[in-house]
């Protein structure tokens, strides 16, 4: 609350502490959306904090059933990819209600019998979850979009996302045919939902998104080894020596898939940063929050990125990773919690 009124300069105070003594602290809307964007400005693992007070704030603390708070994610998945344009979005729930998914988007992991996955295999413990809830399971694609399990209390309850609320890209590439015959695609979104709000020490579940970073999708999620582990097949495309890591046909590949999800994203007009540009605009937001007089936290090894860390102007920099509030705090993934007659709920 002083934060709040310090920065926002704001009159009344020492009322607003007595009420939240005598009566507990609950924020007000206004306390809610600043302790939002400060809590984006503090996370430590972000590197795109410079655009933290555009963030838009949705408060849907009153909402609390799984039906309306499916309706309130569509609008968020909506509103949020704006055409392509991208805006920074929140939505705020209330304490008992959470998103089970880490992400309002993710796509399936199938495992087999002979060991191998389809689709994602970070995702395969979430996908047998959802299986013990009810899902059925999809046409058994790489890229087959789960649905979103909301709990209300002690309900569980399961949606299956329209198409329209799932922007994809077709990922190619401009001087590779054989890129873009692999059949690859990412959603446009990134959409967390396994973090709660923390302001004042008032936790509060929400979903929240920015916009990808390219190396998010095409150094990490495409490439490596754990998830899609398309270096292979990408050299394959690309025609290049794979006999040798001396050749660096690995390095070579992640150069190509980068370029491919870049102009892809571009070819279908949805906003996505480049690792250059990113870095770049981190060290403006450091220079502002300076001659605001306040300290930058940051954990080194998330802001820098996964392809040619070397060339960006973070790499030579140190930052202090501790942790200060407003923030964003992760839950417990509750597919790790014993299951009982298949579901944890009953």
């Amino acid at each position: 609350m002083a934060q709040f009124h310090r920065e926002m300069r704001r009159p009344g105070l020492d009322a607003r502490l007595a009420q939240a003594e005598a009566a507990g602290f609950t924020p007000t809307p206004d306390e809610l959306a600043f302790g939002a964007r400060v809590a984006w400005r503090n996370s430590t693992r972000c590197v795109g904090r410079l655009p933290w007070m555009a963030l838009e704030v949705r408060d849907l603390r009153e909402v609390t059933e799984p039906a309306d708070v499916f309706a309130h994610l569509l609008d968020h998945l909506r509103d949020a990819f704006a055409g392509g344009a991208i805006r920074p979005l929140i939505s705020v729930f209330a304490r008992g209600v959470r998103v089970l998914n880490p992400q309002l988007i993710r796509y399936a992991g199938y495992a087999n019998a002979d060991g191998m996955v389809t689709g994602d295999p970070a995702n395969v413990n979430l996908t047998e979850f959802l299986r013990s809830l009810g899902w059925a399971g999809g046409p058994g694609t790489a890229f087959d979009v789960l649905p979103v399990a909301i709990q209300s209390g002690t309900r569980v309850e399961l949606f299956d996302l329209p198409p329209d609320a799932v922007q994809e890209v077709i990922i190619s590439h401009p001087d590779c045919p054989g890129i873009g015959e692999l059949g690859l695609r990412w959603h446009a979104l990134p959409v967390i939902s396994d973090m709660d709000l923390n302001v004042g020490g008032a936790r509060l579940a929400c979903t929240f998104n920015g916009w990808y970073v390219q190396t998010e999708i095409a150094a990490r999620n495409l490439a490596d080894e754990g998830r899609y582990d398309l270096l292979p097949r990408v050299a394959a495309a690309l025609g290049l020596d794979t006999r040798r890591g001396r050749t660096l046909w690995r390095d070579r590949a992640l150069v190509e898939l980068n370029v491919a999800v870049l102009e892809s994203f571009a070819l279908a007009g949805v906003k996505i940063a480049d690792h250059h540009t990113v870095t770049r605009q981190f060290t403006r937001f450091e220079a502002r929050e300076a001659r605001a007089g306040r300290d930058v936290r940051g954990r080194w090894s998330w802001l820098i990125p996964p392809l040619s860390p070397a060339t960006t102007p973070v790499w030579h920099r140190q930052y202090d990773d501790r942790e200060v509030s407003p923030n964003f705090e992760r839950v417990p993934a509750v597919w790790d919690t014993p299951v009982v007659s298949g579901c944890p709920f009953h």
